[in-house]
């Protein structure tokens, strides 16, 4: 989108200019000339946006999955922690790690984790 912004200016000049031309031929007011302009440049932009495929609504469509998502980890993860769903499930997380962090209720205290999710969430945001 960002790409686009120059091209979509100097189109929006060159039909500004030629909308107003047109409009002097045909006697048109400021308001219809102003409709005219509005109408072309909106056809015009969306042309290009399907020639580069890159249309506004794709960059916020990951945002629309993602958060969603989100909450629903982040509250099932919190019930399963306070216990909402059971001690069963807190016996399961006491005994249920592997390599390092055998007792998945206790805090990390190496920061391996942590400090890896954060690394591969900037990895994920760079690329």
């Amino acid at each position: 989108l960002e790409n686009l912004q120059p091209e979509i200016k100097e189109l929006a000049k060159r039909l500004r200019y030629e909308v107003s031309v047109r409009g002097k031929q045909l006697g048109w007011s400021e308001k219809v000339a102003r409709f005219h302009f509005t109408k072309n440049m909106r056809r015009l932009v969306t042309e290009l946006y399907v020639r580069d495929n890159c249309h506004p609504f794709k960059a916020t469509l990951l945002l629309w999955v993602q958060i969603p998502m989100w909450v629903c980890v982040s509250l099932a993860l919190r019930n399963c922690s306070v216990g909402a769903l059971g001690s069963a499930v807190q016996e399961q997380f006491a005994s249920g790690g592997a390599l390092w962090f055998a007792d998945l209720t206790a805090p990390d205290s190496t920061w391996i984790l942590p400090v890896s999710l954060g690394l591969v969430n900037l990895l994920v945001v760079e690329v």
